[in-house]
Formats: structure tokens, sequence, C-alpha cells
């Protein structure tokens, strides 16, 4: 199969494509053992010694000028291979790929740097690799180092930079080149929390003054507030192309979905034409949230004197979702049957982030209540009813029992990360932080004072 890559420094019009590809496969080699490699040199091609891993299959996409495309999916799903061949690293097995406008790209962490260098030569070698001239360089390179924060480490060697300050050199050069078409393959991840605000607002000002962005992220968040379109890509193939939300609520649904339901889930993402979130009814969104997700992080601890079973999330009518819809309300349940007498028994639940920082929960009773006694045997359904304040993101919850053994409080039962659920990205971006604390903002104009009067005058 032909494959052709056209690059063009030229920019395109406004309202023209930026880049175009058309039916791109790229396959690449694996070999099970070194010695596979070395014999399927020896064979002269008589032979294959390699299986064929496609990492793109037949993809094709247009990404006009001034777009903000970003790509999400699995690992493995081909992003980071679609990047490298519009960038120009990977050639194509198939396809052809056309890209107008000088580029630059921010792919793997410190490519295009000599690690023996200092971050100064490499600010004027990375810089020349990506088109500037000695006197553009110059003129630079002092803004590139104040955004980068690391003048009291600019000549240094590079080598004793750790994967953040990487990160903060190599991006401080690609957006000093005023490129056309800017490519991110996730390294803001690397990036400590204030560089990464300082690098989306610099991305913000670029997609403003209409630089074209592509950019691959994980960060559901990020998608959905900086993007136009997006694409849910999986094995290689583009699953579905459109609203944000939509591909946010559909990457939810099939990199969350046990094996057993993955198939049938990807089928219907396939099969479906993208809308948009906001053109559906809350209820249209919710008879589609009831998808299971797996909490691989779940650990239990206990269940001796009591068991705890079936934690999940409802709706108010009893139907169970795991992607949430903020401001709507729901109810957090389990069962618990007791193998024991069990005394002064209370139960609890408590919502975290994914990276563990523990945002509310609470107990059905306070330690001083009158607390009541179970027989063995007996069961209980426990209900949390709680309306979603969370901002769109992944979240965790914990579930657990404890009472008196031998006169002396216990955990019986305690599930970590018991529940995993999503909150779906909304278009409301004037809400930040965690949760919405429902803050009611006003704006009064004051009465301008005698002396602005006097200048006008």
């Amino acid at each position: 199969m032909s494959s052709e890559v056209l690059h063009s420094d030229a920019p395109p019009a406004v309202g023209e494509p930026a880049i175009v590809i058309r039916d791109v496969s790229k396959a690449f080699s694996v070999f099970k053992r070194p010695a596979d490699r070395l014999l399927q040199m020896l064979s002269m091609g008589l032979g294959r010694y390699y299986d064929v891993f496609m990492a793109l299959q037949g993809v094709s996409l247009t990404v006009n000028r001034g777009e903000t495309v970003g790509i999400v999916g699995s690992n493995g799903s081909g992003k980071s291979t679609l990047l490298q061949v519009i960038a120009g690293l990977l050639q194509p097995n198939g396809g052809t790929v056309e890209v107008r406008g000088r580029p630059a790209a921010l792919l793997e962490l410190g490519a295009g740097f000599n690690p023996e260098f200092t971050g100064r030569e490499n600010i004027y070698l990375n810089a020349a690799i990506l088109g500037l001239t000695q006197e553009e360089i110059d003129a630079r390179f002092d803004s590139i180092v104040e955004f980068s924060g690391l003048a009291d480490f600019i000549d240094r060697a590079v080598n004793t930079y750790s994967s953040g300050m990487y990160v903060r050199l190599a991006f401080s050069v690609a957006v000093s080149v005023d490129p056309d078409i800017l490519i991110v393959d996730e390294a803001l991840a690397v990036g400590d929390e204030g560089f990464q605000r300082k690098c989306l607002a610099r991305i913000e000002a670029m997609r403003d003054a209409g630089a074209t962005i592509l950019f691959v992220s994980h960060a559901m968040g990020m998608i959905t507030q900086l993007c136009d379109r997006a694409i849910l890509m999986d094995r290689g193939e583009v699953l579905i192309d459109g609203d944000p939300k939509e591909v946010a609520s559909n990457y939810f649904r099939l990199t969350h979905a046990p094996g057993s339901d993955r198939e049938r889930i990807r089928a219907e993402i396939l099969g479906r034409a993208p809308t948009s979130a906001d053109d559906r009814s809350v209820q249209e969104v919710e008879s589609g949230l009831d998808e299971t997700f797996v909490s691989e992080s779940r650990v239990e601890h206990g269940g001796k004197g009591a068991m705890i079973d079936d934690p999940r999330i409802e709706t108010v009518n009893g139907q169970r979702v795991n992607l949430l819809v903020r401001g709507r309300s729901y109810v957090l349940r389990y069962k618990v049957t007791f193998g024991g007498a069990c005394k002064k028994v209370r139960f609890a639940t408590l919502f975290k982030t994914k990276t563990g920082i523990e945002i509310g929960g609470r107990a059905t009773q306070r330690l001083g209540d009158d607390l009541p006694d179970f027989a063995p045997g007996e069961s209980v359904s426990v209900a949390f009813e709680f309306t979603c304040a969370l901002m769109p993101g992944t979240y965790f919850a914990n579930t657990g029992v404890n009472g008196l053994v031998d006169g002396e409080r216990q955990s019986l039962h305690r599930i970590l990360d018991a529940l995993m659920f999503q909150v779906l990205p909304d278009s409301d971006d004037s809400v930040v932080g965690v949760v919405d604390l429902g803050l009611i903002p006003s704006i009064e104009r004051m009465p301008r004072t005698a002396a602005a009067l006097e200048d006008d005058g």
C-alpha cells in the first residue's frame, strides 16, 4: 500500500484544513526474542520471525485551521502513533498525510534534547530544529527562560534535570516558535500544577490567536475545556469524532468497562452518530449511564461479624448509574448481613478523588446517639442520599460498618474504593475546583469618584 506525507510551511487560509489524513495505517514488527530479529535479517525476507501490530488502521480525519482537537483513548489505542505520523517522526505504511503550516511538537519527554548539553545549549539546538534562525533564537531566549522558570538551572546539563524541568524547558521552546500547529502528547501531565496552569493559559492564548492545536490527554476536564472537537481511538481506529462531552462520556464507558462488556460497548460507539450532550434531556443522558465500572484498587478489611454486599449508586428512581450529572440527586446504597450479634452499630461512606484526597463522607449516626443492635442473620439496606456537587472527573467511594466487639468499637467490614464513578463534563465553565460550593456571585457597579468626574470635565 502506498503512502505519502506532505508538509508545507505555508499556513492554510482561514477555514481551510491544516491537517488532512486519509486512510492512514501504521504497522510495527514485534519480535518475541532478540534472536528473532537476527533470524529475520538473515532470512533475506524468505521467512517471518515477528508478529505484526497494527498501531493505526485506516484512520481518516481533517483538522481545520484554528481548531483545537483532543485525542483520547486507553494506552495502546494509537494516539501517540498518530501524533508522531502527523509530526513527521514516523512514516505510515499506507495512506496520505498533509500538514500545512509550521508545526511544533511536544511528544516524548526530552525528545530533541542532548542530555550532555546545558539548558542554554538545548534551547538553541531545539529551537533550530523547529526552524528558528540564530537571530530569532537570540531575540526570544530571555522570554523562553522566563517562561520556563529555570533561570537558576539554565547553564546546567539537562541530564541533571527532573522530568518536570524537562517539560518546562521543552514546552517553553515549543511555544516560542509561534507555531501554526502545536502538537502535544500528554507531556504536561508530568509538570507541577502551577506550570500546568501556565501552559494551559498559553495554549488558550495560541488557540484564540488562530493556531491549530492537537493534543492527547487523559484529563477529560482539559479536553472539554479547551477543545472544539474530540476523537476517541481504540485499537488504532477512530471510534467517534465529535462533541468533546459526548466523546468524554463514551471514553468513560469504554475504558472502565469490564472485559465482558467491552466488545458490546465498542460496537455501540462505532455505530452511534455523535450528538451533543446539550441536545439531549437529562433523562436521555442518564438512560445510558448504567454501565458497570471496575474498581481495580478495591481492598476489603474484616467481614467476620458483618458483610457488605452490592455497593452501588442509583438515581432517585432506582436506576443503577456510574456516570453522574452535576446537580442531580442520587443514592449510594449497599446491603449489610450480620454473621453474629453486633451492638451499637453504625454505617458510613466516604467520597475521594482518584488521587486519594478525601472529599467528604458521613456515618449514619453520631457515636453518642442510641445506636442499633443486630442479631445473627439479620440484614439491612443502607442508603445515603446526596446531590452531586462534584465537578467533572473520576471519583471513588468507601463503604464501612463498625460496632462494639467485646465492648470495644471495631470495624466489622470495610471496603476501600468499593465504587468508582464518573461525573460527566458539562458546559458551565464558570465553576472550578473539585466541589461546586453553590457560590452565588453578584456584581454591583460603584459610583464614580469625584476625581474621575472632574477628569471627564
